[in-house]
């Protein structure tokens, strides 16, 4: 199966066609005129995402969504802009500068990345570079300064409970079993018991994860380094729950991912199974969501459009997962 493309999977509304008001007020905040704007093409949400240029050579980049329609990237970009103004400075992440409502829309403005998501098939430089900045990331987050966890973070292990663990649901009849290969319907029960485990796991880390770390969530800039965007879901959980994210893609290419788990410092204090565990609740969450209606399907109001390529994401990462875990675990 092949993976989506990540550096061009976004559906987002163009900086011509946001609300006069709102250009405007963006306009005034950055003090000269637009001469430039380029739509992020990654990323699966309907948000406006670009970085803009100016009349007097600056760039930034903005997100920005509409309260009526799209209320919960509002309060996305709100709690992301919280914690990346308390991340320690010289980490690999954008750094905000200011935010605005206006014509009934609100946007946060970053510093822009001159960058781009890494190559599928990962190419080894590039996976070095990710894994030596998650390294660099996963640090601080394993002792947290202590106002970063000031807005309030939720707990990963709650998240779990909540939207993640699904292989149970299916178990019980309250979920439809998802297209699914056939490792997952003889082995529902095993299943079941390992994504058990991780909400324990979970809640006994002491540190900070990022909670959304996939390969479109990073860039790549012209050095080669390796910076981390979109932190919204940041939360009080392990690291090694990152890792096994940004991980997927490379068990698709054949990497040795295994001993990339294990040899990276975010595992160091990792349970034995932690990564069967979040291998088997991945696989649950990824193919169960990818079976399910579509969000702008959901609801007699039109929504702004999401990614066409989300539901071939969610299969591809949940068939990484599960294939992935099959083979650790003796069942392929």
């Amino acid at each position: 199966m092949l993976p989506p493309p990540y550096h061009a999977t976004a559906v987002r509304p163009d900086w011509s066609a946001l609300p006069a008001g709102l250009r405007a007020a963006v306009t005034a905040r950055l003090g000269a005129p637009v001469v430039a704007a380029r739509t992020a093409t990654a990323g699966f949400t309907g948000g406006f995402a670009a970085v803009l240029e100016t009349a007097d050579g600056g760039t930034v980049f903005i997100k920005a969504a509409d309260h009526a329609h799209q209320g919960h990237l509002v309060d996305w970009y709100a709690r992301e802009a919280a914690v990346l103004g308390r991340l320690p400075a010289g980490l690999p992440v954008p750094r905000p500068r200011w935010a605005l409502d206006a014509a009934g829309w609100h946007a946060l403005c970053l510093d822009a990345i001159d960058g781009r998501p890494p190559r599928l098939p990962w190419i080894p430089a590039e996976l070095d570079a990710v894994l030596t900045g998650y390294a660099e990331v996963a640090a601080v987050l394993a002792a947290p300064p202590a106002g970063l966890a000031a807005p309030g973070l939720p707990h990963l292990a709650d998240l779990l409970r909540d939207d993640v663990l699904w292989w149970g649901e299916v178990a019980v009849g309250r979920e439809p079993m998802p297209p699914a290969p056939e490792a997952a319907r003889t082995r529902l029960s095993d299943l079941v018991a390992l994504e058990s485990r991780l909400p324990g796991y979970a809640a006994a880390a002491p540190g900070l994860a990022h909670g959304d770390l996939r390969v479109d969530n990073v860039l790549l800039d012209a050095d080669g380094r390796a910076w981390f965007c979109d932190w919204n879901w940041l939360c009080h959980g392990p690291a090694w729950f990152d890792l096994v994210g940004l991980l997927l893609t490379g068990y698709a290419d054949g990497l040795p991912v295994d001993a990339l788990f294990a040899a990276h410092p975010a595992a160091a204090d990792a349970p034995p199974d932690a990564l069967d565990v979040t291998l088997a609740a991945l696989a649950g969450y990824f193919l169960t969501s990818a079976a399910a209606v579509p969000p702008d399907a959901a609801g007699p109001v039109a929504a702004p459009p999401v990614s066409p390529y989300l539901r071939a994401h969610q299969r591809f990462s949940g068939a990484q997962a599960l294939g992935w875990l099959a083979v650790r675990q003796g069942w392929a």
